[in-house]
């Protein structure tokens, strides 16, 4: 009866622990609500998908595909991005904070399992003479456990290694010398009681989702970057070609000039305007070539080369805008980034709470030691010279002045701040993608009359051109002219490059190709990156080494032909 009491004793004691160390004192997580639109205000139903850049999604349509730049239809804008998850630096540094986070969560693990630690030691002592004539006890520096040695007379000599106990046999009345050989093995375990290592362990897995959440944001970002880096250099090579035009044109009409003055119709002043017309349109296209050389550098840099050995070759601007699939805004709690990354910061604040409020409960840890002991090396692994212990400790702070309590404030008012914070990132990214809507949507339109306006102005130009020519207008009205149309084209250009920065935007803003489901392939990306300790590639078609601005193919920019069909009904060109 006795026998079946104590058993159900001790199962009523292991039910209980059981129990306590399910415990779990952080609050219940859900993340932060938030009320997003039903749709968004700037993507008006039925209009011109192609002109404005996006559409409205279509149920199986609703997200952007993950490389995302390949809907410009650019094949070295292809190559240039697959080297941005590579090379580039900036994404190898957020892969190696992510490691750095990820061993945090190993490391909080491990704190679930027993610490085991084998300590073996030898000491060679020496008893005062002292205790030794007294005949007592001696201490030495850690209790351990002997077994006297056979045939002496001796006295007991509490020794100690690590936390191990025993006696050591040293001759009774001597002070001699000897040697003490341990083998302690310990273990030591710490039951989760409160769930204080449970939520540490959660603290720290939700910290690396949210760097691994923020490796994916850093990849997108830099993407976006190269992209618009990319255009900007497109359209300078473009804004090249048309000062290229321009200057073609103003060389023509220096040569109206010059015929019409050598003819006695004009005079020298009609000459030297052209001729500073001329030259200042020179000076723009040379100046272009600066912001071109930056961008080619940016884009270096960015898939990680240096900038003296890439370089891009000119190409005429040919680019439309791709329809970008845009779909709910409560989808943007699901793609973006950003968003994901503040959300994991919320849950591990919360687990944050749970690790401080299981510190105001006792610790209870379980420890155990065995081993073998002796004086002598020979009998060491003998069985009369083995020890063991085993027993639990309790630990709890009876008073530390309102630390406990602080810390706890602490993690309370730091969960509310993630919770802001979160939630401020979830608005910031409706407005980025508003933004974007309307810029596309508005500039659409306003594309269209800069393009009619720069047609205005090239058919000004052709009049004024003539006009002049017959004796009607002065030269003025033709530089007045000829600038007009230089602005409308410029413009047209601008707002083509604005066109294309506002649709790689929008695609950053609606996560890229990217989702929350995504979020253990960017993990294992950054467990196992690409090419690791490699140098950065650099694609063959920008390798080598060209000055900015590379060359243009001949006959890419010839003057417009109404300058050179007038020149050609006015006078064959001056000899030089």
């Amino acid at each position: 009866m006795r026998l079946v009491n104590a058993v159900r004793a001790r199962g009523a004691g292991l039910a209980a622990l059981s129990a306590l160390a399910g415990c779990n004192f952080a609050p219940h997580y859900d993340p932060p609500k938030t009320a997003p639109a039903a749709a968004y205000k700037e993507a008006v139903p039925g209009a011109d998908a192609a002109a404005q850049g996006w559409k409205i999604a279509a149920p199986r349509d609703a997200a952007q595909r993950s490389n995302w730049w390949e809907s410009y239809g650019d094949e070295e804008l292809n190559e240039l991005e697959a080297r941005v998850a590579i090379s580039n630096q900036t994404i190898i540094a957020a892969e190696a904070s992510y490691r750095a986070a990820y061993a945090l969560v190993l490391e909080a693990q491990a704190q679930l399992f027993p610490t085991l630690n084998l300590d073996p030691s030898v000491t060679r002592e020496k008893s005062s003479a002292a205790l030794a004539g007294v005949g007592g006890a001696t201490t030495a520096s850690a209790p351990t456990t002997s077994t006297p040695t056979t045939g002496s007379t001796s006295t007991t000599t509490t020794t100690s290694t690590g936390s191990t106990t025993g006696t050591t046999t040293v001759p009774s009345g001597s002070a001699s010398t000897h040697n003490v050989f341990t083998v302690p093995l310990e273990a030591s375990y710490q039951v989760d009681v409160w769930g204080s290592i449970r939520n540490t362990v959660a603290e720290n897995r939700f910290a690396a989702q949210a760097s691994a959440a923020q490796l994916a944001n850093a990849l997108l970002s830099t993407q976006s970057t190269l992209a618009q880096d990319y255009f900007q250099l497109r359209v300078a090579d473009e804004q090249r070609r048309i000062l290229e035009t321009t200057v073609g044109d103003y060389q023509e009409s220096l040569r109206l000039v010059r015929t019409l003055v050598k003819n006695g119709v004009d005079s020298d002043a009609d000459i030297a305007s052209a001729e500073s017309t001329l030259e200042s349109a020179m000076a723009q296209e040379t100046d272009v070539g600066v912001a071109r050389a930056q961008y080619e550098h940016a884009i270096a840099v960015l898939i990680g080369v240096s900038p003296s050995e890439f370089s891009i070759p000119y190409r005429r601007l040919d680019q439309t805008l791709p329809p970008i699939p845009v779909g709910m805004p409560s989808d943007l709690l699901e793609r973006r980034p950003d968003i994901a990354a503040a959300e994991r910061q919320v849950a591990q604040s919360n687990a944050q709470i749970g690790v401080a409020r299981a510190a105001f409960f006792p610790t209870l840890t379980l420890s155990a030691s065995g081993g073998y002991e002796s004086t002598a090396l020979s009998n060491l692994f003998s069985l009369p010279n083995r020890f063991w212990s085993v027993g639990p400790s309790l630990a709890q702070v009876l008073f530390d002045g309102g630390a406990l309590r602080a810390a706890l404030m602490q993690a309370h008012a730091l969960n509310d701040s993630q919770v802001a914070t979160y939630r401020q990132t979830v608005l910031s990214a409706f407005q980025s993608v508003e933004d974007n809507l309307a810029s596309l949507r508005i500039l659409a339109t306003e594309f269209a009359q800069a393009h009619k306006a720069t047609e205005a102005a090239r058919h000004a130009v052709e009049l004024t051109v003539v006009l002049y020519r017959n004796g009607v207008d002065s030269y003025v009205q033709v530089i007045t002219a000829q600038n007009a149309f230089l602005s409308a084209r410029e413009t047209e250009l601008q707002i083509q490059l604005r066109q294309l920065t506002a649709s790689v935007n929008l695609i950053n803003n609606l996560g890229g190709g990217w989702g929350v489901s995504d979020l253990g392939q960017t993990e294992a990306m950054a467990n196992h990156p690409a090419e690791p300790g490699k140098e950065p590639l650099i694609p063959a078609e920008n390798s080598g080494v060209v000055p900015n601005p590379p060359a243009m193919p001949p006959g890419e920019a010839p003057p417009d032909d109404f300058m050179q069909r007038i020149n050609d009904t006015v006078a064959p060109p001056p000899k030089k």
